[in-house]
C-alpha cells in the first residue's frame, strides 16, 4: 500500500491517494538456515512435539505459505499452529523410537505456498535417536558346556563367556562376575571381569567333583544397570591318579588243615576312585599257593578260598599277597598281605624211627634199672603230638611182661622188674604201643627183640663118676701094653 498526498491550486485542496500494489508469486519460501538437528531418546513417549524453524516468504496473501509437508516416514509427522497470523511447524513423535533398530532419522520439511504455481522451499531435519539403557547384555550361549582334564595346570583356561549389549557408550560396558554362591566354586576357579575368561585357580579333582555349574552374570555400566545370567557346565575328565583300595572285611587268621577246597578265608572288597576304566579293578594272587580268589556278584567284590588241600606238616604258614591293578594307562597297583596260620589236626600217627628194636641185655641185671628208651614222634603239634607209652604184649618165653617189665609212659623208658638168667630165657619180644593224645587219638607200634647175653656164672659139673662129698674118684683099669 503506497500513501500519496495530491495538492490542487485553485481553489487549493489536497486529496490523499492510497495506492495498492497487487501481488504476484516471485518468492519461494525459505527457512533461516538449511540444517536443523534434532535429539531425542529412545524412551520418549509418543506425543511428544518438537518446534521447527519456520518458513518465510515475502509473498502476501495466497501467495504466502500455505502448508508444510514432511517427507514420508514411520515414526514422525508435521502439525502447524497459528500463531500471530505465523504458520509454526511442530515435530510430533507418533511412535516409539528405539535406536538400536535406527540412530538416525533424515527427513526433509516442504514449506509450500498458495501461489499458482506453487513455490516452495526445504529444511533438513537430522534426528539422532539418543541411546538409554534399556538393554540387557545377551551372552553368545545360553549355555556352555566345556571339559576339563583333572589335575589342569594353574592358569589354564577353561572357557570364555562372551555377552553383548545393543546399548551405546557406558551403557554398553559390560563387567563380568560369578553369580554363585557355592565357595568351591571360587576355590577352583577365577573370573576375569573384563574379558570373560575362567581359569583354573585351585586343584582340580574329578574325585571330589565330577561336574562344576556355574552361573556367570553381566552387567552392564547404565544407570540403572541391567543384567543377564548364563550357565557354564564343566565336565571333569578323569585321569588315572588313583590307586586301587583293597579292603578285608572278614578274615579267618587260623583254617584247619582238613579245610575242605572252597573254604572261604576272608572277604575282599576292592574300589579305585577313579571312573570308567581308570576305575576297573582286577585282582591277583602270588603264585604257587593253595588259594583263589572267587568273584562275587557284586563288582569288586571277592571271597578268598582254598583251591587245593592243605597240609600244616609241609607249609603252616602261608602270607597271601593280592595285587589289584586298575586298567588305566598307565595302570596302578595297591597291595595287601594277608597271613593265614593253619591250624593242627591230628592226622599223623606217632612214628618210631627204627622198627623193630635188638636189645642185647646181659643177664643178671639188677632189677628195677632202665633197660632201653623207646621213642616215637609225631608231625603234629600240641596235644595232636603229645605221645604215650605202654607194653602191651609179649612172644616168646614171657607173654605175660607186667610182671617183669614196666615203661615210663611219658619218656618210653622200659623198667626190668626183675634179673634175667641166660641159662633160662635166652631171648624173648614185646611190644610198645605210642597213642598220641589227639581225638580220635592215634597210635602205632614197636617190636623189641630181647636178647639175652651169658654171663660165666655157673662152675663146670661133673656128670660121671658121680661125686660124692664134694669130690669124685674114677678107676678105669688100662693093660700093661698099651703104647703110649
Amino acid at each position: 500500500m503506497v500513501n500519496l498526498k495530491t495538492v490542487i491550486e485553485n481553489p487549493l485542496e489536497m486529496h490523499y491517494v492510497e495506492i495498492e500494489i497487487s501481488d504476484i508469486n516471485d518468492h519461494s519460501p525459505s527457512f533461516p538456515e538449511k540444517d536443523q538437528r534434532l535429539q531425542i531418546y529412545e524412551n520418549t513417549l509418543p506425543g511428544a512435539d518438537y518446534q521447527l524453524q519456520a518458513a518465510k516468504d515475502p509473498d502476501s496473501g495466497t501467495n504466502s505459505i500455505q502448508s508444510y509437508k514432511l517427507s514420508p516416514n514411520d515414526p514422525f509427522e508435521i502439525r502447524v499452529r497459528e500463531s500471530d497470523g505465523d504458520k509454526l511447524p511442530f515435530l510430533v513423535l507418533k511412535k516409539a523410537v528405539d535406536r538400536e533398530i535406527t540412530t538416525t532419522y533424515k527427513l526433509l520439511l516442504t514449506a509450500v505456498d498458495g501461489g499458482n504455481p506453487p513455490r516452495s522451499g526445504t529444511l533438513n531435519i537430522t534426528i539422532n535417536i539418543l541411546d538409554i539403557n534399556d538393554n540387557r547384555p545377551v551372552f553368545s550361549r545360553e549355555t556352555y558346556s566345556v571339559t576339563l582334564s583333572e589335575n589342569s595346570v594353574i592358569g589354564s583356561m577353561v572357557v570364555r563367556v562372551n555377552a553383548t549389549d545393543m546399548d551405546e557408550g557406558t551403557n554398553s560396558d559390560i563387567e563380568y562376575s560369578f553369580a554363585t554362591l557355592n565357595s568351591k566354586v571360587h576355590d577352583v576357579f577365577e573370573l576375569d571381569q573384563v574379558t570373560g575368561e575362567i581359569r583354573v585357580k585351585g586343584e582340580v579333582d574329578f574325585e571330589e567333583t565330577e561336574v562344576f555349574k556355574l552361573d556367570i552374570q553381566a552387567s552392564d555400566k547404565g544407570h540403572p544397570p541391567m543384567s543377564a545370567k548364563s550357565r557354564i557346565v564343566i565336565k571333569i575328565i578323569d585321569v588315572n591318579d588313583n590307586r586301587p583300595e583293597i579292603e578285608i572285611t572278614s578274615h579267618s587268621k587260623n583254617i584247619p588243615e582238613d579245610s575242605k577246597p572252597g573254604t572261604v578265608i576272608s572277604l575282599i572288597s576292592v574300589t579305585d576312585k577313579d571312573a570308567g576304566i581308570n576305575g576297573k579293578v582286577i585282582c591277583q594272587l602270588n603264585k604257587n599257593i593253595p588259594f583263589e580268589l572267587k568273584p562275587s556278584f557284586k563288582d569288586n567284590m571277592y571271597s578268598l578260598v582254598t583251591k587245593d588241600r592243605l597240609d600244616r606238616e609241609m607249609i603252616s604258614q602261608y602270607d597271601i599277597i593280592i595285587t589289584a591293578s586298575d586298567l588305566g594307562q598307565p595302570s596302578l597297583t595297591a597291595s595287601t598281605t594277608i597271613n593265614v596260620q593253619i591250624s593242627d589236626v591230628n592226622d599223623n600217627t606217632p612214628d618210631f624211627l627204627i622198627n623193630p628194636l635188638d636189645l642185647y641185655l646181659m643177664e643178671n641185671n639188677a632189677a628195677g634199672s632202665s633197660i632201653i628208651t623207646v621213642s616215637a614222634s609225631d608231625r603234629d603239634t600240641a596235644e595232636n603230638a603229645v605221645i604215650s607209652y605202654h607194653i602191651i604184649r609179649g612172644h616168646g618165653n614171657h607173654n605175660d611182661l607186667s610182671s617183669f617189665l614196666n615203661i615210663n609212659s611219658e619218656t618210653g623208658i622200659v623198667y626190668s622188674l626183675k634179673s634175667f638168667d641166660f641159662e633160662t630165657t635166652k631171648t624173648f619180644q614185646f611190644h610198645v604201643h605210642a597213642t598220641d593224645s589227639g581225638t580220635p587219638s592215634l597210635g602205632s607200634n614197636v617190636t623189641v627183640n630181647v636178647f639175652i647175653l651169658d654171663q660165666n656164672d655157673n662152675v663146670p659139673v661133673i656128670l660121671y663118676p658121680v661125686s660124692a662129698n664134694g669130690s669124685a674118684e674114677g678107676v678105669e683099669e688100662i693093660p700093661r701094653n698099651v703104647n703110649a
